[in-house]
């Protein structure tokens, strides 16, 4: 159960196309499938420590977090809401342009893209916004428990880019910045939809 949670996390964090989405679907294009899905995983690499930081983090301000429940997870559906609103309004064209660079080696495709998400401490605290909503705590009393978690948000994240990396490579001769605008947007608009719907569950349940 703990490593469906943490793979369906995984896979939550890994979606929306941000930046290094763009640099994942642009290696593929440019390069091939290995380097992109290469990338992603990277990327999954990161999130999977944040995740280990965030999770232990909260054994620690439990009690507070206990004490402010509502307002937390008021915040992690507003950060949601803003990551999709962020998704919805960013520019393809201009995300790809960031990362025009030379020809390199699958492990450089792996380690820049893990050292780009790594090095934006930001990412902690969404995962804090998430773990909190789904109430979900790393403790190093039940460390199997804890593994299946980060592993579950390690294989979701993996799968997701295995699959968007998959597809951009078999549909790379259709695969236009306007098709990529319009995926911005659906997915941002998705995003926003249902954090808006979990906002609105979390304050009918306080009622």
């Amino acid at each position: 159960m703990r490593l469906w949670e943490g793979f369906m996390i995984g896979m939550a964090v890994s979606i929306p196309l941000g930046p290094l989405g763009m640099l994942c679907i642009k290696r593929t294009v440019n390069k091939n499938w290995k380097s992109g899905f290469l990338s992603g995983l990277g990327i999954a690499a990161s999130d999977a420590i944040y995740a280990i930081i965030a999770g232990f983090s909260l054994t620690i301000i439990i009690d507070f977090i206990n004490s402010y429940e509502i307002y937390f997870k008021i915040l992690g559906a507003s950060m949601v809401i803003f990551l999709g609103l962020y998704i919805f309004l960013s520019n393809p064209a201009k995300e790809i342009q960031k990362f025009k660079q030379k020809g390199t080696s699958y492990l450089q495709d792996f380690l820049t893209a893990f050292l780009l998400t790594v090095t934006n401490p930001l990412s902690v605290f969404v995962f804090i916004a998430i773990f909190t909503s789904y109430s979900l705590v790393l403790q190093p009393s039940h460390p199997i428990e804890a593994l299946m978690i980060v592993g579950g948000i390690f294989s979701g994240g993996a799968t997701w880019w295995f699959i968007i990396t998959g597809l951009a490579f078999l549909f790379k001769h259709k695969l236009t910045i306007d098709t990529l605008w319009w995926a911005n947007k659906i997915i941002g608009l998705g995003v926003i939809l249902i954090a808006v719907g979990l906002f609105i569950l979390l304050l009918l349940k306080e009622i």
